[in-house]
């Protein structure tokens, strides 16, 4: 039985969180757009379940690839909704598991704009180890991203696992120390960090949507330049 959690956070968005091979778990998003149609931040696998839900909102047309590691599940995708435009980053480029992309961070110019930047801003982070992309939904005021930033325990995609394991007491979150530490040496490119952090921190959300972890329902800015702070103090 599949154990995804599908709830709808707020008007016209999503989530679809699980399990996971490590007690991170993981989360895929869907967005309504209002100009028309469904944007995705594919990374669990498309079980009937969440297929059907994702059906119910419209027609997908367009599939987000986080960063250089969620891509396990696109190829699902992309033969679920094969006419969305699929975009990634530079480095899923030439990687033979993945699909065709569309678009890809990093690969094209910056400023490249693929179709719902009216209501999704992007940022991609080069500087990070990870290729990370964040993106803003607009009207909900929400941040959706993959590695950037984790708030584990992942209570909510444990909640249909009957035995959890042991390390789902791991308490790791924007404020910890070690998250701090760990962000700080993923960021290879310290002044591209700073660049990037700062864009984030401008954008006017509340909420973050985490692949790993539960979702921040509120005070997310304060959670990222928690977060952020060794990036952003110095700016």
């Amino acid at each position: 039985m599949p154990d995804t959690v599908i709830r709808k956070i707020t008007e016209n968005v999503w989530t679809f969180s699980r399990s996971g091979l490590v007690p991170f778990g993981g989360r895929s998003t869907a967005i309504k757009l209002g100009t028309g149609g469904v944007w995705v931040l594919a990374s669990t696998p498309l079980d009937d379940e969440t297929k059907a839900k994702i059906d119910e909102l419209g027609d997908v047309k367009y599939v987000a690839a986080a960063d250089a590691l969620h891509y396990l599940f696109l190829n699902d995708f992309k033969k679920a909704y094969p006419k969305a435009k699929f975009i990634g980053v530079e480095a899923l480029l030439s990687n033979p598991k993945c699909p065709k992309f569309d678009g890809a961070y990093g690969a094209d110019a910056p400023g490249t704009k693929y179709g719902f930047e009216e209501e999704i801003q992007s940022c991609y982070f080069s500087g990070f180890e990870n290729k990370d992309v964040a993106f803003h939904h607009i009207p909900s005021k929400s941040l959706i991203e993959a590695d950037l930033l984790l708030n584990l325990p992942a209570n909510e995609q444990y909640a249909k696992v009957a035995s959890k394991p042991w390390l789902l007491r791991l308490s790791l979150g924007p404020t910890s120390w070690l998250h701090q530490k760990i962000i700080s040496n993923l960021g290879k490119n310290k002044e591209e960090m700073k660049r990037d952090a700062r864009i984030v921190a401008a954008w006017d959300f509340d909420r973050i949507i985490p692949c790993h972890g539960d979702v921040i329902e509120t005070n997310g800015k304060e959670a990222w330049c928690a977060l952020y702070k060794d990036f952003l103090h110095e700016l």
